[in-house]
């Protein structure tokens, strides 16, 4: 028998409402491009907020499991300029803690029975059958139908939203290119010194590097840079090439003026890999409801980096599942029209949230700009 509910993804977002439809006692199934649950270990580090993905996990009976591989001390964030002076630091007392991304969806995984989840299914379109039924089309060639509800949480390209809206991602103008340092580089003594645990962000002259540390001690890097959209793919960096990456990013075009030991970073890490940073148009979240299908996470809101991207996905997970609860498998139109009601003001809020973010780290006075930032966040907390 067919399940009423099919949930593409098996992200933070989609595992997240997988476990609580579980919970439910709902019938579901999740379809993931990965062929396997260990042939995706990419990923940093999260840190999980109390109000929203923390809530999540406590109401899908996971927060213990969850605090045995949080990481608390790592909450906390530390700002410098490009000279590596350290100017602001926060987060010491923040319930936030980190959790590597690997390690939080297997965590879902676990609580999930395999049967539930159909690996090596990329979805590659969404087309509908004579009778008006939606029938789910495999990259393999392979196609499956009858479900009462498709849920789209298979991120910022997802499959999915073209049935749904005509919204598309945007090019922010900003890339990060992340690498690593890992334990046996003869830097990681001194990194472990001089950064030691948490976040470290370095600002200046519009560009970025951010250090975060990892559940197995390495330190994740991002170089923040405004480049074409191609610049990697048109060949600007090749990234397979190490040590001209390294001189690329070292040169004045890039971080030559920065502070010797924020260079470092640089001169040792390794593994560079691209992240061009997309974005929907936050008046494009908001669209009206199809009978039975609705996206979640990055499919729906897909925003600029701001600390709150997995949070707002597992509150997605959370709303959504409750009112599936609620209203049932017979009234699922119900369910997701409020639900959507719910998602559309968060993701929207969400998105601009990462572009107002975009903009103080790519001021040309960053630290000065980010600091402002947090002062009127916290003036407005404490109002």
């Amino acid at each position: 028998m067919t399940p009423s509910i099919a949930i593409i993804g098996a992200g933070p977002c989609g595992l997240t409402l997988a476990r609580l439809l579980e919970c439910k006692g709902i019938e579901y199934v999740v379809y993931e491009r990965d062929e396997s649950d260990v042939s995706n270990r990419r990923g940093g580090s999260l840190d999980i907020h109390a109000e929203t993905g923390q809530r999540a996990l406590k109401e899908a009976g996971l927060f213990d499991e969850f605090k045995k591989h949080a990481r608390y001390d790592d909450a906390v964030f530390t700002l410098a300029n490009q000279k590596g002076e350290r100017v602001f630091q926060a987060g010491q007392d923040r319930d936030a803690p980190e959790i590597d991304r690997v390690m939080l969806r297997q965590i879902l995984l676990n609580s999930i029975p395999n049967d539930r989840i159909r690996w090596n299914h990329a979805l590659r379109s969404i087309t509908l059958d004579e009778d008006g039924h939606r029938i789910l089309q495999f990259s393999d060639g392979n196609s499956t139908s009858g479900f009462k509800l498709v849920i789209g949480a298979d991120g910022a390209w997802s499959k999915v939203r073209p049935s749904i809206t005509q919204a598309r991602p945007q090019y922010s103008g900003n890339h990060y290119i992340e690498s690593r340092i890992n334990s046996n580089s003869p830097y990681y003594p001194t990194m472990v010194s001089r950064v030691g645990a948490g976040t470290l962000m370095c600002l200046g002259s519009s560009k970025e590097i951010v250090t975060q540390r990892q559940g197995d001690g390495s330190y994740r890097i991002y170089l923040g840079v405004t480049v074409p959209e191609d610049f990697v793919r048109g060949g600007t960096v090749d990234l397979t090439d190490t040590e001209s990456t390294r001189r690329l990013f070292l040169s004045s075009q890039f971080f030559g003026d920065w502070a010797d030991d924020l260079k470092d970073l640089i001169r040792y890490s390794d593994d560079f890999r691209s992240w061009p940073l997309y974005f929907m148009d936050p008046e494009a979240v908001g669209w009206k409801s199809v009978p039975g299908m609705t996206l979640a996470g990055d499919a729906a809101h897909l925003a600029t980096p701001n600390g709150e991207g997995v949070n707002c996905a597992m509150q997605d997970a959370l709303v959504l599942a409750s009112k599936i609860a609620t209203y049932g498998a017979e009234d699922l139109c119900r369910a997701v029209a409020e639900y959507e009601e719910d998602m559309f003001r968060r993701g929207a809020e969400h998105i601009r949230d990462g572009l107002k973010m975009a903009a103080i780290i790519r001021h040309e006075d960053g630290p000065a700009a980010m600091i402002s930032f947090f002062h009127s966040a916290m003036a407005s907390a404490q109002a």
